[in-house]
């Protein structure tokens, strides 16, 4: 994997660059859409590459593992494979999903030891078993395994987790530098930064990573209940330690808002459930603002949901008649929602990049904050 950096915004910490894979170019500032069990809910592969026009997708080590299954997969010729995409993937590590599972989970220095939410049965994962996972289901970018610490969190806790992390990262790394790519293309690991909110963990946490000089590095452990200015606070100092030629990415981040206001900060790209989660709810974001399509105020708007994107979705379906699908419990109003709420944010990331090239991001993300955060 390649990381060509091409512009930088002369008021921001904004960058616009473009990763190299084996599967195809990524521009970035980029959102990634979340397909965690191998498919992006309620879209079409064809959507996401005609419609949304998504240049990397995610996959999630934790479900895949569990179902349909390393054999499946393997069999399958890996993920691009069995799911028909042949554009980029990235395969979370699965450490978020092990931290969300509470009392069903046992933590050691050796690693993970978890129920399946499925049926019960249990588990380990290891810094090493998961980068074998990671290589089974052929992710174009593997990420480290970790541990997410929630929020609050006792400054020893996250202390130890942290280092913890670092001593999993050193495994992670020597098992993938001993390890060899199985289905004839290149993949490439990414690194962690944790240390909760506490500035100097998050110091420390960076600093360790930035040694360990790979392709790329992540931002963990934010956008899990602490306030945006935290968020904020520690993306800020992390993006300021990371070296300036590796791309930045900001796990599990976020809303409109968050996503512009960290690209300011030198983030280079992202993932959230949001876009798809809450169209399947009827929010939709646009470049106006909010819409609760459920609100009788839509009820005979017949214009179209976002006329300012473009964009066959957003441009051809009204107000009124999407309202009337998620109304009537309608598989294609999540459908539709999630097309068009997926074409946003990616439409929106675009934006972001068009105005860093042009020098005029500072300003312009100052004006759209103030939309996207709009209810309408």
């Amino acid at each position: 994997m390649k990381f060509t950096l091409q512009h930088s915004d002369p008021k921001s910490k904004a960058r616009a660059g473009v990763v190299s894979t084996d599967h195809g170019n990524i521009e970035t500032p980029i959102f990634m859409p979340v397909g965690t069990a191998g498919t992006v809910k309620a879209v079409h592969q064809r959507e996401l590459k005609e419609d949304i026009n998504a240049e990397i997708i995610l996959g999630n080590t934790y479900h895949l593992y569990l179902r349909p299954g390393l054999d499946v997969i393997k069999q399958a010729g890996g993920l691009h494979k069995f799911n028909g995409w042949d554009r980029p993937i990235l395969t979370d590590s699965g450490g978020y999903q092990v931290y969300s599972l509470g009392d069903n989970r046992k933590i050691t220095e050796k690693g993970v030891m978890f129920k399946s939410h499925i049926d019960g049965s249990k588990h380990d994962f290891t810094p090493e078993n998961v980068m074998d996972v990671q290589r089974v289901i052929g992710a174009d970018i593997m990420m480290a395994f970790d541990e997410c610490t929630p929020y609050p969190c006792d400054k020893k806790y996250a202390e130890d987790s942290m280092h913890m992390t670092h001593r999993w990262l050193k495994r992670c790394i020597n098992h993938f530098d001993n390890t060899e790519p199985l289905y004839g293309y290149s993949q490439t690991l990414f690194p962690i930064v944790q240390g909760s909110t506490y500035p100097d963990l998050r110091m420390q946490s960076a600093e360790f990573v930035a040694e360990q000089g790979r392709e790329g590095n992540a931002i963990g452990g934010l956008s899990v209940g602490e306030p945006h200015e935290d968020m904020y606070a520690m993306t800020d100092l992390v993006c300021g330690i990371l070296p300036q030629d590796k791309p930045r990415y900001l796990m599990g981040v976020g809303t409109p808002e968050n996503i512009l206001e960290s690209i300011a900060l030198g983030v280079d790209m992202f993932d959230c459930v949001m876009p798809t989660r809450n169209a399947r709810n009827g929010m939709l974001f646009t470049s106006e603002g909010i819409i609760n399509i459920k609100n009788e105020k839509w009820k005979t708007d017949f214009g179209p949901i976002d006329p300012n994107m473009g964009g066959y979705v957003s441009t051809f379906y009204s107000r009124s008649y999407l309202r009337h699908l998620i109304m009537s419990k309608e598989i294609l109003g999540a459908q539709i929602c999630s097309v068009h709420n997926l074409s946003f944010y990616l439409w929106l990331v675009r934006q972001a990049r068009e105005q860093i090239k042009a020098g005029t991001f500072a300003s312009w993300k100052d004006q759209m904050v103030k939309k996207v955060t709009n209810r309408l």
